[in-house]
């Protein structure tokens, strides 16, 4: 067995045996910033993106088209559409100063220290996904390669040149994504940025960071008719050569190749480029704020081990034998009732989504249709698409619902039995209020006052037999993509949404009666409506 499979197996132990380096404290006034510096680099300001269409919905971009619509092919991207993809997903639009119940809250005020609040979620609010552009004839710009800087929403340029061809060589085979465009989204992540605070559980959270981002990009491109294929298996020691990082530092987490207007295969700017010689690469460098960058074992071993197979993507139906299991259709059933429409559109929802912080308000039940909702946009959120789908991703993650306080649902413990609308079966009706409370390290919530916590498990160990240690970063991939998806639903319905990591995996396992199976619970999302008229200050910038 690969490393993978005991670092999966620490995470899930980690709330009783504590992770190496069990005495560590992070030195704040050292930390890294929340973004790569390449000092001297040409800025390319992008457009704060094209109108966003009203019937661009939350619907539509997770869980596909109405039915009574005809099927629509949406645009394909130019400037316009990638700076609005990147403005709403991960560019800074706003800035939150309200009163609620994490540890940062004392800090806030201090605008060096401000919160920034993004589309998307991130473990930490630390962001460390970077984002680089490959470009080649079909855009507007001269071709080459560009880092995304979110504070400025604009581009940097890091190398002039045609270098797709490089990047279709690291996809591989000649049906790899990619072939169809020359312009590409490039995701890898910068482990100091994250690891100054989490350490060792570092990977673990900036591969589901990934997850989320990708996530966010098929949502807001699908309400606009437009299909994304992430690619999760290439040649990474390639690609991290051309960007010019350490493979020990900052990995390459996934290729997602743009439909791109103008490019027509094999004529004028649709002409695939030549591969560009060995020895190409970004000569720019980060330039780190951290005097002291520290290196954790754990990370930098899973690192080598996902990246170690990078190329061998996995045959169709490979996932297969870890598909999720049905949950037991002998156990006591409660329909749900018809889920409530998400009509608000993916920009807007993006816009207003954050974090709930213990500002459930337990007098107010969450709606048992909001509660059908979510469900349903959060299995859906777990389709990543590309190469993941292909191999048989889509079936592998199953979610359970501990119920405090939904209308028409009484309280405990059910695994969801999908369906339209789907329903609940009962694995424990003892209320859940004092476990879920117990079992949750953090003080920035209180569970018990969550209308219901949703969480979502894999079978880690199966798809790491079945596809390798590559395979984690799958799994977190999947789970990253349904904590987005949830939180955007949450948005678009006017509910309350937290998500954390803090918490007894085993204590779950053995709640959801999973001891005897190998689904392991990865997070858990917390429902709920909030308290009326909080103290609240929160100023758009975009």
């Amino acid at each position: 067995m690969g490393y993978a499979h005991a670092y999966a197996t620490a995470i899930m132990r980690r709330g009783r045996v504590p992770m190496e380096p069990v005495d560590f404290v992070p030195d704040w006034s050292d930390g890294p910033r929340k973004t790569k510096h390449y000092p001297g680099a040409e800025r390319l300001p992008l457009p704060v993106g094209t109108e966003y269409p009203a019937d661009a919905t939350v619907e539509r971009g997770l869980l596909g088209q109405p039915p009574s619509q005809p099927p629509a092919s949406g645009p394909a991207f130019d400037l316009g559409l990638l700076g609005g993809l990147l403005r709403d997903s991960y560019g800074l639009v706003g800035r939150r100063l309200g009163v609620q119940a994490n540890t940062d809250l004392n800090a806030l005020p201090f605008y060096p220290l401000a919160n920034w609040s993004r589309g998307t979620a991130s473990g930490g609010g630390l962001y460390p996904v970077s984002i680089y552009w490959v470009s080649g004839p079909a855009a507007p710009v001269p071709p080459g390669v560009h880092y995304y800087s979110a504070r400025h929403h604009a581009f940097r340029r890091l190398l002039t040149g045609d270098v797709t061809g490089v990047v279709r060589q690291a996809l591989g085979e000649d049906d790899a994504p990619g072939r169809e465009t020359d312009q590409f989204l490039v995701l890898g992540v910068k482990y100091w940025q994250n690891a100054f605070k989490y350490n060792s559980f570092s990977f673990h959270a900036v591969s589901m960071d990934v997850g989320a981002l990708l996530g966010t990009w098929r949502m807001w491109a699908g309400a606009r008719g437009t299909t994304l294929a992430p690619a999760l298996w290439f040649d990474e020691e390639r690609l991290a050569r051309l960007l010019g990082v350490s493979g020990t530092q900052e990995g390459i987490f996934a290729v997602v190749p743009l439909p791109w207007a103008g490019f027509e295969s094999g004529t004028g700017s649709g002409t695939p480029g030549p591969v560009a010689p060995p020895e190409v690469a970004v000569r720019r460098r980060d330039q780190e704020r951290s005097r002291t960058v520290l290196d954790f074992e754990a990370v930098t071993a899973m690192q080598r081990a996902t990246a170690a197979g990078a190329t061998a993507r996995p045959a169709p139906g490979a996932l297969a034998v870890a598909a999720a299991h049905e949950p037991a259709a002998s156990r006591e059933e409660t329909p749900l009732p018809p889920r409530a429409p998400l009509d608000r559109d993916v920009r807007s929802a993006l816009r207003a989504r954050r974090s709930s912080f213990g500002r459930f308000a337990a007098e107010r039940p969450l709606d048992g249709a909001h509660l059908t909702t979510a469900l349903a946009a959060a299995l859906a959120g777990s389709r990543l698409g590309g190469d993941a789908a292909a191999a048989g991703a889509d079936g592998l993650v199953r979610l359970y619902a501990l119920v405090n306080h939904v209308d028409g649902v009484a309280p405990g413990t059910y695994a969801y039995a999908p369906g339209d609308p789907g329903a609940l079966r009962l694995v424990s009706d003892e209320p859940p209020g004092a476990f879920l409370q117990e079992h949750y390290f953090l003080a920035n919530y209180n569970l018990e006052r969550a209308g219901a916590v949703l969480v979502p498990t894999i079978r880690t160990h199966s798809v790491l037999d079945a596809v390798g240690d590559r395979g984690y970063r799958l799994v977190n991939a999947l789970i990253g993509g349904v904590a987005q998806a949830t939180y955007t639903a949450a948005s678009a319905l006017g509910v309350g949404c937290g998500v954390a990591l803090g918490f007894d995996n085993i204590a779950y396992r053995e709640r959801l009666e999973l001891l005897e199976t190998d689904e392991a619970p990865l997070l858990i999302m917390m429902l709920g409506h909030e308290r009326p008229d909080p103290s609240d200050f929160r100023f758009e910038i975009a």
